[in-house]
């Protein structure tokens, strides 16, 4: 009940453009928190700033790159474009897609390196220290493929299988840039669409669930509760948001 609420008020929020309400709040703080992770040097006031009204006020004297500015706003769009497509299977059309938005105007889109609209054509790792190998570039479309073709053969979808789903999504690391981004943005369009409790990974939060990603060959709970943390957190702020009582849960 509460999820479907939480669905159907994100969808119709997203119309009105008020603010202090779930959908707001889900914007700004998946999109800081999202850049924060991958090294975005925005302040969490300055992404409401932007958000609220396309400009901001830099509370520091450290330049600001433009690449932060267009990509917190292409993560506003990247984050209505999963609501467009929230109940839609799945595919590798969509992946694609978001990616694009996510790097639009940036300067990667202009660099043949990052290959934006497509998969990566230069190998990449996750980390600097205990570093993941990922996919190699001719083997993307092929794993991501197997990948997709997997998680469409389970009937009932658990937050377990969305989550083997993310760190298999970010093994392959299939994208140029903002594989991390994207991943965690799939997490919460697949929770919407199968009925559990969406989540943010919060920056704060980064450490467990770096350290989640990279033992999760050997300890798989680690991760899961680092989750199961974040669904807590975003549902707590769903039920004051949304007047709900715990009996609704």
């Amino acid at each position: 009940m509460l999820i479907e609420k939480i669905k159907k008020e994100l969808i119709g929020q997203r119309k009105t453009k008020f603010k202090g309400n779930i959908y707001h709040y889900s914007q700004v703080n998946f999109a800081y928190n999202s850049n924060k992770i991958e090294g975005g040097h925005l302040m969490e006031d300055e992404t409401e700033e932007i958000f609220e009204t396309d400009s901001f006020i830099p509370k520091s004297d450290d330049a600001i790159k433009l690449d932060d500015l267009i990509e917190m706003k292409n993560h506003f769009r990247l984050f209505d474009y999963c609501l467009d497509v929230v109940d839609e299977e799945l595919s590798k059309e969509i992946i694609i897609k978001m990616n694009m938005i996510l790097k639009r105007n940036t300067t990667d889109e202009e660099n043949p390196r990052y290959n934006v609209g497509g998969f990566k054509i230069i190998p990449n790792k996750i980390g600097l220290i205990n570093v993941i190998d990922t996919t190699d570039p001719e083997n993307v479309e092929k794993d991501l493929d197997s990948l997709l073709k997997s998680y469409k053969k389970i009937k009932k979808v658990t937050i377990e299988d969305i989550i083997d789903f993310h760190y298999e999504f970010e093994r392959i690391h299939p994208f140029g840039d903002g594989n991390g981004r994207v991943g965690r943005m799939i997490m919460f369009k697949e929770c919407l669409k199968n009925n559990i409790m969406p989540f943010i990974v919060l920056d704060r939060d980064k450490p467990y669930y770096m350290r989640g990603l990279k033992n999760y060959k050997t300890d798989k709970m680690f991760l899961i509760d680092t989750i199961k943390h974040e669904q807590d957190l975003y549902e707590n702020m769903a039920k004051e948001m949304l007047n709900f009582e715990l009996e609704d849960k």
